[in-house]
C-alpha cells in the first residue's frame, strides 16, 4: 500500500485496454467455512543492516527450481528495494541478496508477487511515480510497465499497486490497489496470457472501501487470491482511521464480484512486532492448510518506518458451526 510517491498532478494515464470478463468457476459445491488461523509468535523475518535496515515486508513465497524463495520487499530509510532469498521449510531464510532497485532518486522497486511459469521467476512490482506495475523476467526488465494508470476521473487514475497475480484456467489473473485523485484506494481485477499485455475489468474496483468504522475504512491493498470450497477467497489489508492496518477476508463466485465475509474473520496482530500492522499476504497451499507468510509492525503507518519484519502462519478453512 505504498503509494506516497503518488504525484500531486496526473503525470501517467491513458485509454488502455478494458473488457468483460470472469475467473474460470471454481471447483466442488460451495460449502459453508470459517477461516482458521494458526500464528507463530516470532516473526521468520526481520531487518538486517544495509538495504534491508529499517523494513522487511511484502513476502511473495513461491516454488522455483525445486526450493522455495521468498521474494520480498525491504526499505532502508529512503527507497524500497527488492531482495530475494531461499528455503527448505519456510521459517528459516538463507541467502538474502538484493535483486532490485530504483533509479537514482526513485522511491521503490518492490511491493510485488512472484510467480514461477515455464521455468521462469516472473515477478510483477510497484515502481515510478506516479506508480504503475513493471516486470521483471528472471530478473531482465521489461522495457515498459505493464500495468498503467487509468484515464482522467478513473478509480485508478493516481496509481496502481500491490499487484498478486495467480493462473487459472491458462490465464493469468492480477489483483491490484488503484488510486484516485482523492487518495481512495480500492482493489481491481487484470487479466492476461502472457503477463506483459493486461486487460482491466471494465467494472472495476472489484472490492469498495469498508462503512465508516470499519476496519478498512481508510483503505484497502495487499489482496492474495486462492480457490477453495466452491469458492474464490481474498485476504487483502484493510487501514482504519488511524492507520492501524489487518488483514480481512473477501468471497466471490466469479473473481469479479466479492463480498466481505465478516467482521468476525479480521485477522489482527497479537504480539508486540505485529500489534499495530498485519499486512502483504501471500500464500502456498499444503495438504490442505494455506501457508501464509505476511508483514507485521509496531508502528501504525500506511507506508514505512514500522519495524517491520515477516511472519508465518497456516490458515484452514474449516466447517462453520
Amino acid at each position: 500500500m505504498r503509494l506516497c510517491g503518488a504525484a500531486a498532478v496526473l503525470l501517467w494515464a491513458g485509454c488502455g485496454r478494458y473488457s468483460d470478463f470472469f475467473l474460470p468457476p471454481p471447483s466442488g459445491a460451495a460449502r459453508d467455512v470459517k477461516p482458521e488461523f494458526k500464528v507463530d509468535p516470532k516473526p521468520v523475518m526481520e531487518p538486517a543492516p544495509g538495504w534491508e535496515s529499517a523494513d522487511v515486508l511484502n513476502p511473495s513465497v513461491v516454488w522455483h527450481g525445486g526450493k522455495l524463495v521468498n521474494v520480498y520487499s525491504a526499505y532502508d530509510g529512503k527507497a524500497w528495494h527488492t531482495g530475494i532469498a531461499e528455503s527448505v521449510d519456510g521459517l528459516r531464510w538463507e541467502g538474502r541478496k538484493l535483486v532490485l532497485s530504483p533509479p537514482d532518486g526513485g522511491y521503490i522497486a518492490a511491493n510485488g508477487t512472484a510467480l514461477s511459469r515455464g521455468g521462469e521467476l516472473l515477478y510483477w512490482y510497484q515502481a515510478g511515480s506516479p506508480p504503475r506495475i513493471e516486470l521483471a523476467r528472471d530478473w531482465k526488465k521489461n522495457p515498459e510497465p505493464v500495468l498503467n494508470t487509468g484515464p482522467r476521473g478513473s478509480w485508478d487514475e493516481r496509481g496502481v499497486a500491490d499487484p498478486y497475480v495467480i493462473e487459472a484456467g491458462g490465464q493469468l489473473y492480477m489483483f491490484y490497489l488503484g488510486q484516485n485523485r482523492a487518495r481512495q484506494q480500492r482493489l481491481g481485477l487484470a487479466r492476461s496470457t502472457d503477463g506483459v499485455t493486461w486487460t482491466k475489468l471494465r467494472s472495476n474496483p472489484i472490492l469498495e472501501i469498508g462503512e465508516e468504522g470499519a476496519f478498512d475504512e481508510n483503505g484497502l491493498g495487499e489482496p492474495a487470491v486462492w480457490e477453495s470450497d466452491g469458492r474464490w477467497w481474498m485476504l487483502y489489508t484493510g487501514r482504519d482511521r488511524h492507520e492501524n492496518r489487518r488483514l480481512g477476508l473477501a468471497f466471490s463466485r466469479d473473481g469479479a464480484h466479492w463480498q466481505r465475509y465478516s467482521e468476525q474473520a479480521v485477522f489482527s496482530g497479537q504480539e508486540p512486532w505485529n500489534s499495530r500492522v498485519v499486512c502483504d499476504p501471500t500464500l502456498l497451499p499444503r495438504d490442505g492448510i494455506l501457508r501464509m507468510w505476511f508483514g507485521g509492525g509496531d508502528v501504525p503507518h500506511p507506508a514505512e518506518n514500522i519495524h517491520g519484519r515477516i511472519g508465518y502462519a497456516e490458515l484452514k478453512m474449516v466447517p462453520a458451526q
